[in-house]
């Protein structure tokens, strides 16, 4: 995501279309016919908030030069209540406009690639997205609310070009289907960050796993600039041609690229999930105390976890994270079993309320196992069912009470 301040920018674009304006050509009063339009395209980065990629429309004044870059992609940490906001879904993003030069030198330094898509846009169409730019570009229009997947840097650059090619952009790329889902997307870019990627899929309910077509994948960058490749738009002569004229790579990646496809999750957290289980049930009878803090440990993150998909379901605005079929897995009644592994250390009994809230957590996951199974499930959370089945079996297994020796009169 770009980060540059605004305090530094406005004032820029403020003089170079205000007073420089009327002085000499420019951005701001060139014909739509000395316009050339471009998408730029910056790579992921290593930072976390980074991973996604980024983009900016350039629009460049074929006669003084002057080049200028629009994006969607400011943020500021020092915004008053910006975690918060941003825990709860309410993330407030801004618009900026930069040359072109100094915007891209910093992706260009911190080894991020920068590719260039020149667009053939009409000299109606041109000055039509010049003009809207600008005008997003006050103050008062732009500041938007972020959304993950619907409404980000890139949704807006996307429906920025689509408006002014008059639809044809969502025409032809809602009839193409995507590749990927928004979970198989997060994985894939996320993976240089193991654990991040796992709280992220952890997170992530059945709208993240809904089928996309090629307009709604178009949320990243870097697969906006592909589809592009394959859009058709009138020639002005009652023929097509593509909407890419030409392109390349202005700055060369240097850094790790993100794998095409996502890993995959299930076997990986099986065997975490069959280690713990062994290790909860070889412990019972050899070590009963390390088999108390390994069931208290499992239980307080169940519960923990549980918390948290509720409160992301009831009282964010993070839609891809409601319904989350995990909360069958993990939910804050594992608070209430707390007391069942040291019971069992002592070979005591647990009272009945908690065995009965067992019991409810097992059929919470046959019916979450029975759900999966049925035609027509949206989320795929096999992964999670795989981790979370051994380690509550092996928990509802350990409260079975171990024979005494029987003692010699």
């Amino acid at each position: 995501m770009n980060t540059i301040g605004r305090n530094f920018i406005l004032p820029v674009l403020l003089l170079l279309f205000g007073v420089l304006a009327p002085a000499r050509a420019s951005v701001a009063n060139a014909p739509g016919a000395n316009l050339e339009v471009s998408l730029i395209t910056y790579g992921p980065g290593e930072t976390y908030w980074e991973r996604f990629g980024h983009d900016a429309i350039e629009l460049r004044d074929s006669v003084s030069g002057e080049a200028i870059n629009f994006n969607y992609g400011v943020f500021d940490f020092d915004q008053k209540n910006f975690f918060l906001n941003f825990a709860r879904g309410r993330m407030n993003y801004l618009m900026d406009a930069a040359p072109s030069d100094i915007d891209e030198s910093y992706y260009v330094q911190s080894g991020r690639s920068v590719t260039r898509q020149r667009l053939a846009l009409t000299a109606d169409q041109a000055a039509a997205l010049r003009d809207f730019l600008l005008w997003n570009l006050r103050p008062e229009n732009a500041g938007y609310a972020y959304d993950y997947y619907v409404d980000n840097c890139t949704t807006r650059v996307r429906d920025a070009l689509n408006n002014a090619l008059g639809g044809v952009l969502k025409f032809q790329l809602d009839e193409r289907p995507g590749g990927l889902t928004y979970r198989q997307q997060t994985d894939r870019l996320m993976s240089a960050q193991p654990w991040l990627m796992l709280v992220l899929d952890l997170g992530l309910g059945p709208y993240a796993d809904q089928p996309l077509s090629a307009w709604q994948e178009s949320f990243l960058p870097m697969v906006l600039q592909e589809q592009l490749r394959n859009v058709q738009v009138d020639d002005g002569h009652g023929g097509q041609q593509p909407l890419v004229r030409s392109e390349r790579i202005t700055s060369p990646n240097r850094l790790q690229v993100p794998p095409a496809t996502p890993p995959d999750l299930r076997l990986p957290l099986a065997l975490a999930g069959l280690a713990i289980a062994a290790l909860i049930v070889s412990t019972r009878r050899w070590w009963p105390t390390m088999h108390a803090l390994l069931g208290t440990a499992y239980l307080a993150a169940a519960g923990l976890v549980g918390v948290l998909l509720l409160v992301l379901w009831t009282l964010t605005t993070h839609r891809a994270a409601w319904a989350n079929a995990n909360l069958l897995l993990f939910n804050p009644f594992a608070f209430a079993l707390l007391p069942m592994p040291w019971r069992a250390r002592r070979n005591a009994a647990s009272p009945p309320f908690v065995t009965a809230l067992l019991m409810l957590q097992l059929l919470a996951m046959l019916v979450a196992v029975l759900l999966h199974a049925l035609p027509g499930t949206t989320q795929q959370n096999q992964p999670w069912l795989l981790f979370a089945l051994p380690c509550w079996l092996a928990l509802a297994g350990s409260q079975r009470r171990t024979p005494q020796p029987r003692r010699l009169p």
